[in-house]
């Protein structure tokens, strides 16, 4: 159990990271960003409330055999916005984000536009919209499509495919030139695929799969919460389609409003970015609660997706520490 903060104060992830039978060919790449410096304090009283969420979730879940190396959160408190602190429990673990890597594609996406190599059009903010509301994984082909420059398609001859998986890891050079660590996106989320050129690459090259830390998410959504994700009106952008309503009527159980949501107090305001599979089951959630506590906190669980009471444990325990 450790802070957030080596994580995120940490430096360039290595070049080796996206190590292959062959290393790509040198490409030309845009300059990469300076590093944002991004340290909120270590908290100890912030640490004793993620241990304890932490432990309560794992007795409380101890019959469904849930385990230690099954959760990861982190939490960072906003109530002062100039002086954030933090804490985690394996907030550093890389785990299948599943959806939650479409927070860090909209990201992207906004930084392209500002810079100039993305042009705004209907369609994109369309692509935008339903990746984040919706959680659209047809909507996100297209955006990695344009923030990359490469398409799903048929397998390729050996120096094609190396160069389309040089080009395909922008998303993660750019985060990584941010001084970010933890954060691997490059591959499109698939309902039956992938096919071609998408699972040739996966097979040829590492990483082989997208993969998140929670302390790496929290640091991006404590960013656009704040306002300094690209710009500030681009994260007032982001936040807009990351609004969610606990109390809107739903049929579908697992609506993202639903994964944190319910565990919050009447009157609580919640922006969150989901995400789930057979395996997985995650949140990434901004929550404002009544009382005047602004918080990010971020848990991912694997080997228990069907457990919808895994995170509102956390959280609810959270938000009680927080009163």
């Amino acid at each position: 159990m450790r802070s957030l903060l080596p994580a995120l104060a940490a430096g360039l992830v290595a070049s080796a990271v996206f190590a292959a039978p062959a290393s790509p060919p040198a490409s030309a790449h845009p300059a990469p960003a300076a590093p944002v410096p991004f340290a909120p304090a270590a908290s100890p009283a912030l640490q004793a409330l993620v241990d304890r969420s932490v432990a309560a979730t794992l007795e409380r879940f101890a019959p469904r055999r849930l385990a230690a190396d099954q959760l990861a959160v982190s939490l960072v408190d906003l109530r002062d916005p100039a002086r954030p602190a933090s804490a985690s429990v394996r907030g550093g673990e890389l785990i299948y984000p599943a959806s939650v890597i479409k927070l860090f594609y909209l990201a992207a996406a906004h930084r392209w536009l500002e810079d100039g190599r993305l042009v705004d059009s209907a369609e994109l903010r369309r692509a935008n919209r339903d990746m984040i509301v919706d959680s659209s994984n047809d909507a996100t082909h297209y955006v990695i499509d344009l923030l990359t420059g490469t398409t799903s398609g048929p397998e390729l001859e050996p120096a094609a495919i190396r160069a389309w998986f040089d080009a395909r890891n922008a998303v993660t050079r750019y985060f990584a030139g941010l001084g970010y660590t933890g954060v691997l996106a490059h591959k499109k989320p698939w309902g039956d695929g992938p096919y071609g050129r998408e699972s040739q690459a996966t097979r040829l090259f590492e990483p082989r799969r997208n993969m998140l830390t929670t302390d790496a998410t929290a640091r991006l959504f404590v960013e656009i919460a704040t306002g300094r994700c690209v710009t500030p009106a681009r994260s007032a952008e982001m936040m807009a389609l990351l609004a969610r309503d606990p109390a809107a009527p739903t049929s579908d159980p697992d609506d993202q409003a639903l994964f944190t949501g319910p565990a919050l107090p009447p009157g609580a305001k919640l922006w969150s970015k989901a995400g789930w599979t057979s395996q997985t089951r995650h949140d990434a959630a901004y929550i404002e609660l009544p009382g005047g506590a602004k918080v990010v906190l971020v848990v991912f669980t694997v080997g228990h997706a069907a457990e919808r009471e895994i995170i509102r444990t956390v959280a609810r325990t959270v938000v009680a520490g927080l009163k």
